[in-house]
């Protein structure tokens, strides 16, 4: 029977990105059968699969939720087992999410449970979203699949192994994804006056996009905007008739998210106005905040506080987003820091979590939503 670490390893090699995750749905699917038991009821919703694990006395239906999807990074850690699917990799700890969701399955496949488990294998959580229409899918077409509680963990670089960090309330930020198109006239670099230069306009822009937070939010409050990839022109000698933007907006309210939004669209207006080009808005995939219920997150404090090996931190909220923020908009639950202690961060092309957290949170979890009461 493979380990934890033999598990993990074999997952990070097939990094699928959202809802392309078809050799990762039939890894989890060939482990969930090899252990499969007679109170495990297993289904499939698009690349995702939902697994219920009926109670031998059930009083509540609890959840538990892992991401299964990967990132379109080119990995840069030398390790052996590395990514196969050139471009793409495990970067944000999905892996590792996924295993510690099949240390659970293994777990109540030696020893049914009190309560009926439901574990959401969901895909698509980098982007476009996947926790959204899952849930969406399941109130209204497989109501009895829905929980009583959720809950869910995130792999912390920062913190040591063994650490459970969370906090009741806000956890996780607002964010939306930001796209904008800017359209002007090309031409050659000798005539500038002849065209309408896009790399100048979107530069511009970008400088203005940057004065949004610092003198639209209120300072006791917190957001972010910020441009990640800038691109225009195809060649040096010819001046730019298209610039992208591509970013990110995070807040630690709706009502700032909002105000950030309104400011952007007037800025972008005024530049169609100013330099006499055409930009257009997508907003790509917005998540909700992870706004943990104060119940179940005392709950995971206090169980951490009482086992060997584990220790429970109160953490500060994060700018961090997470599509898990949909389930707990809908239903009580909340997420945790896993301690995962590597130098690199998430989304760095050289994170590599230390493999000890496979164990020690399978242990911890297993523990939690076994003896977790309302």
């Amino acid at each position: 029977m493979k380990t934890l670490v033999d598990i993990r390893r074999d997952l990070h090699q097939i990094p699928e990105i959202g809802f392309q995750e078809f050799k990762t749905q039939q890894y989890l699917l060939d482990f969930i059968d090899h252990v499969k038991q007679p109170y495990f009821r297993v289904e499939t919703w698009r690349t995702g699969i939902i697994l219920t694990i009926e109670g031998k006395n059930p009083q509540l239906k609890i959840g538990w939720r892992t991401d299964i999807d990967a990132l379109a990074i080119t990995e840069e850690t030398d390790l052996s087992f590395a990514s196969n699917h050139p471009g793409f990799m495990h970067a944000c700890g999905h892996d590792c999410h996924m295993t510690i969701a099949l240390g659970l399955v293994r777990d109540f496949a030696n020893e049914q449970p009190d309560n009926t488990i439901i574990i959401y294998f969901q895909p698509a959580e980098e982007s476009p979203g996947g926790a959204k229409p899952m849930l969406a899918y399941m109130k209204a077409e497989r109501p009895e699949l829905v929980p009583d509680y959720i809950f869910a963990c995130h792999v912390a670089p920062e913190y040591p192994v063994g650490t459970v960090a969370t906090r009741p309330g806000m956890l996780f930020a607002n964010t939306s994804e930001l796209f904008i198109d800017l359209k002007g006239q090309g031409g050659h670099a000798a005539r500038p006056h002849l065209t309408k230069d896009m790399t100048v306009v979107a530069a511009n822009l970008i400088l203005q996009l940057q004065t949004i937070v610092s003198r639209n939010v209120d300072p006791l409050d917190s957001g972010v905007v910020t441009i990640g990839k800038m691109t225009s022109g195809v060649v040096q000698n010819i001046i730019a008739e298209n610039a992208r933007l591509e970013g990110t907006i995070r807040t630690m309210s709706a009502e700032s998210m909002a105000l950030i939004k309104e400011r952007i669209m007037k800025l972008c207006k005024a530049t169609e106005l100013a330099y006499d080009c055409q930009v257009t808005i997508d907003w790509g995939s917005g998540y909700y905040q992870v706004y943990n219920d104060e119940t179940c997150a005392r709950a995971l404090l206090d169980y951490a506080e009482a086992q060997d090996g584990i220790t429970a931190l109160e953490c500060d909220a994060a700018m961090t987003g997470e599509d898990f923020g949909f389930f707990l908009k809908e239903l009580p639950g909340a997420m945790f820091w896993a301690g995962a202690n590597t130098p690199y961060g998430l989304h760095d092309a050289r994170m590599s979590p230390d493999e000890a957290l496979l164990d020690a949170n399978v242990a911890y979890v297993a523990g939690f939503l076994r003896q977790f009461k309302a």
